[in-house]
């Protein structure tokens, strides 16, 4: 019997692409009408300054995710102040992002659903739980959520064995009683997967299969649309 469903956050239960694309554009004219810095100039360095970052900690760091960060380092290397800057840059990011991004078609409802079924709703997320705890107030999830685990927590940004152990933990329950669903297949559907859990691949924008998979398609689920959540979990409780 499925006891609960845990979710991964971007691009899973909203758009992130669509919101990140808006928020740099909207740091990349601040940039250029308080900064003097070109938007091509400012996309240089925020990727250089990403990379970077990754180089320096590794790729299993929730810290590899903070834009404060990053502008912090954006704005050092440029020789600007960074105040007032830093949170001029961040909000314009964040708030821009918040704006334009809304809830996946159906996901509102389907994690409303879950909760009126007994199953609890759990969040399974790489990235510093304030951020994400925001995204969810934001876009109207918080209110179902029954817990959280983020890579900032756990010590460990997904698949690693010690985040999906916490995830388990949280829920209180077997691995085989939970299911788990997000948009990349190695974090979340393999990782998942591996751990014991039922493994959900969130794949509406039609992502590939990695060539090196770990597992194979009778292992996990497919889904495209929300509306086909809900079937699935009736049909494996």
């Amino acid at each position: 019997m499925i006891k609960e469903v845990i979710f991964d956050i971007d691009d899973t239960l909203y758009d992130y692409e669509k919101g990140h694309a808006a928020g740099v554009r909207q740091m990349q004219e601040y940039a250029e009408q308080e900064l003097g810095v070109s938007g091509e100039e400012f996309e240089r360095e925020y990727r250089r300054q990403h990379a970077d970052i990754k180089k320096r900690l590794g790729t299993d760091d929730a810290t590899i995710h903070s834009r404060s960060i990053r502008i912090q380092n954006m704005l050092e290397h440029w020789g600007k102040p960074l105040f007032p800057h830093v949170t001029k840059l961040y909000h314009a990011y964040w708030d821009t992002l918040h704006a334009v991004s809304e809830p996946e078609p159906g996901s509102i409802e389907a994690v409303r659903s879950l909760r009126e079924m007994g199953v609890r709703v759990g969040i399974g997320s790489d990235m510093t739980f304030r951020m994400q705890y925001e995204k969810l107030g934001k876009f109207g999830f918080g209110p179902y959520i029954n817990h959280m685990v983020t890579s900032q927590e756990a010590g460990h940004e997904k698949p690693h064995p010690d985040f999906m152990a916490l995830c388990i933990e949280k829920a209180g329950c077997r691995p085989d009683e939970i299911v788990f669903m997000g948009d990349n297949f190695r974090k979340d559907v393999e990782g998942s997967v591996l751990a014991g859990m039922h493994g959900v691949w969130y794949r509406a924008k039609e992502k590939p299969l990695p060539e090196d998979a770990k597992i194979g398609p009778e292992s996990y689920q497919i889904i495209r649309h929300y509306d086909e959540l809900i079937p699935y979990i009736k049909s494996i409780r």
